[in-house]
């Protein structure tokens, strides 16, 4: 047997150390775009009446790609698990990284989906109707035997709702961001390596 043949299976059997090329574009694709929706909700938030409909429009639309493309996301996951945490890592790093991990995948499900009837119970959606970047219609969320009163109660949780999980995910991102750097520049980059796409183009090239 070849020297070549012999390290293809062995090839095959190594722990893959970067995600998958879907997986990183998801990642910093879906990043982008909350980065953006937070720029967006700090901007039409300041404005007042009709001023503040266009970003507003621009920040739901936003926010329904969000969950569209977490839900592939969440896909690919189950069909492609995500590498190993370098084995020096501490335990508790471990747990921590894993905690987080789940953390975002619950954030990126439930602040559009908050939004999402948020949005829904409030009596503008008669008004502006959410569409999708202008073009594509988007259903609103059911809300069948609620009274006015009843859809101003839900509408004011859903608000809450929304609005606590977007703090939770500015502490998230702020904690990601540190624990990035940290271990790219204290613990030798493996982790941070992970998720770069350069790295996961070197890990499907021959060698």
């Amino acid at each position: 047997m070849t020297s070549a043949a012999a390290s293809a299976p062995s090839r095959l059997r190594a722990p893959h150390t970067t995600y998958s090329q879907a997986a990183i574009i998801l990642h910093w694709l879906i990043a982008g775009l909350i980065l953006t929706n937070i720029g967006l909700a700090w901007w039409f938030t300041q404005l007042k009446g009709p001023a503040e409909v266009a970003p507003l429009g621009v920040h739901k639309s936003i926010g329904v790609t969000v969950l569209l493309l977490s839900l592939i996301r969440v896909g690919v996951r189950l069909f492609n698990p995500p590498p190993p945490l370098p084995h020096h890592m501490p335990a508790w790093e471990r747990i921590a990284a894993r905690c987080l991990h789940t953390m975002f995948y619950l954030l990126i499900l439930g602040l559009p989906l908050s939004g999402w009837a948020m949005v829904s119970a409030s009596p503008l959606i008669r008004v502006h109707p959410t569409v999708l970047y202008g073009v594509v219609p988007w259903p609103a969320v059911p809300f069948p035997g609620l009274s006015s009163d009843q859809l101003h109660d839900a509408h004011r949780l859903f608000e809450r709702t929304h609005s606590t999980l977007a703090w939770i995910a500015y502490f998230a991102i702020a904690l990601h961001v540190a624990a990035a750097l940290k271990h790219q520049f204290l613990d030798g980059g493996e982790v941070l390596g992970r998720m770069l796409p350069w790295a996961a183009r070197r890990r499907e090239e021959p060698a």
